[in-house]
């Protein structure tokens, strides 16, 4: 839509967000009217575009194929013309036919600001035609009420906010009609059962929907500060009730004429399934979350014993052996503290790499002058991979920096990451003396942990190697399991 704003007029971009903001809300009416929606835009020839449409999941559709990027027809154009240049609702006194069934036809003007910028074409199938409803009588009048109020200038509302999208109500949920005073004028039946559920007994109409929920809510119960303006249709919001294990979650949308609120049409649904999987998941997302804190707590105390063990050790051997055990299990406990920061159960390397990796180096270099840099992004890895990457990665620049550095010289130890999807390839280069052959170092405990790791827990490949200018280089190919994006 913003590609064929810019195309084909000269709409300012406070005019261009008008119709950005009517079409994310003119579903509603589409629904409440049983029409078809079209939005049609002057092009700077003098004829019409369209740039929107709405189809009715109320009714049957006039357009089974999408008319966007379309002309208007010569037959159409002249009243799209005089409802944009006279500011008024034109009505066709006569429907049109679409081959085999009849149009009946209206042009609104979009107006902002007291100017008329496009033009809402609602065309409504009369081939299924049959005697209206009370229902389908009063959601007319509500979208007669809206359309009017799109000609006035006064929907969409601005800067309205209307919480999240999820268990948004719909038009066949459930509608509810006020008048100026928060009075019930109409109630759908399945409005009336959403009440129902909540403990209501009786009919809604007549009565005042504050007083009917003011005694719904329970004591001591936490209640939205927003609850009593949308009740009484005051303000365009949304809101969640809920009483007695139900949830209802409503929507108000207030009529105004001449800018004074006339009344207000109010959208409820019942989102209590919907709300208690919420609850589930926040739940289980904040048990993973104390589960990953508390083994990252385990595994430091456990770092710490070994420390103390490792003082009273009179072996040189053996202070280091349990120096390299404390090392591996930090490192682990970096990754659950990562995860325990999270809501998803991804980590973002770079952050972690980055600390663990010049942690590592500064306790093999033992005081030394040698640093990391990391060149490209890790991006982010899922948590069952993220352990033995981070292994693997401390391994082979602590094994960098004790072999390649040995002689105390500095140098740089150089981690490059390319990611593709669920593709990696890291690289660790060392600019230190290089390896005795071109051949792998062979039965050192940490060669056997990485060659494990990245054989059995990440699927790839390892190779050693010298570098090209100097010292070693260790190439990981692996296949990462491509993380979900969060919701």
């Amino acid at each position: 839509m913003s590609n064929l704003v810019a195309r084909y007029s000269d709409l300012g971009p406070g005019e261009a967000e008008w119709l950005h903001l009517l079409v994310g809300d003119w579903q509603l009416i589409s629904d409440l009217a049983f029409a078809d929606l079209v939005l049609w835009l002057r092009e700077r020839d003098g004829g019409f575009v369209a740039v929107s449409q709405a189809r009715p999941s109320t009714g049957a559709t006039v357009h089974y194929d999408d008319i966007v990027g379309t002309r208007a027809p010569d037959g159409q154009r002249p009243q799209l013309e005089r409802a944009l240049t006279e500011v008024t609702i034109q009505r066709s006194r006569e429907p049109r036919w679409f081959g085999t069934y009849a149009v009946r036809e209206e042009a609104v003007p979009v107006v902002r600001e007291g100017r008329a910028i496009a033009v809402i074409a609602r065309q409504t199938n009369l081939g299924g035609a049959r005697t209206p409803s009370r229902l389908e009588l009063n959601y007319v009048e509500a979208a007669d009420d809206l359309l009017g109020m799109i000609a006035r200038g006064e929907f969409p509302a601005p800067n309205a906010p209307t919480g999240p999208r999820r268990g948004a109500p719909r038009v066949g949920d459930g509608l509810i009609r006020l008048n100026s005073e928060g009075e019930v004028l109409y109630a759908s039946p399945n409005a009336l059962s959403c009440f129902h559920r909540l403990g209501v007994l009786g009919s809604l109409v007549g009565r005042s929907l504050a007083e009917v929920t003011t005694e719904l809510l329970e004591e001591h119960s936490p209640t939205d500060e927003s609850l009593p303006l949308v009740v009484t249709g005051r303000a365009p919001w949304r809101t969640d009730l809920e009483s007695r294990g139900v949830c209802l979650s409503l929507r108000a949308v207030p009529l105004t004429e001449g800018n004074q609120r006339v009344g207000a049409v109010l959208l409820c649904r019942d989102v209590s399934e919907l709300r208690r999987r919420e609850r589930e998941l926040l739940t289980k997302d904040a048990t993973i979350r104390e589960i990953h804190h508390r083994v990252k707590n385990n595994l430091q105390t456990v770092a710490a014993l070994l420390r103390l063990q490792a003082r009273r050790m009179t072996s040189t051997e053996a202070r280091e052996a349990l120096g390299e055990a404390i090392r591996r299990v930090t490192t682990i406990a970096q990754v659950h503290e990562t995860l325990s920061q999270t809501l998803d159960e991804t980590v973002d390397f770079d952050a972690l790499v980055d600390r663990s990796l010049r942690l590592a180096a500064d306790v093999a270099s033992a005081g030394g002058s040698v640093r990391t840099e990391r060149v490209g992004s890790f991006g982010m890895v899922p948590a069952e991979a993220a352990t033995a990457l981070a292994l693997v990665l401390t391994e082979l620049v602590t094994n960098a920096v004790e072999h390649g550095f040995a002689d105390g010289r500095p140098g740089t130890v150089e981690i490059t990451a390319e990611r593709s999807g669920g593709h990696l390839r890291a690289v660790v280069a060392d600019d230190g003396r290089g390896l005795p052959d071109a051949h792998a170092p062979r039965g050192g405990l940490g060669t056997q942990i990485v060659s494990t790791l990245v054989r059995y827990e990440l699927h790839g490949t390892i190779e050693w190697g010298p570098r090209e200018s100097g010292g070693t280089e260790v190439v990981l190919d692996l296949d990462l399991r491509e993380p979900k994006p969060v919701s």
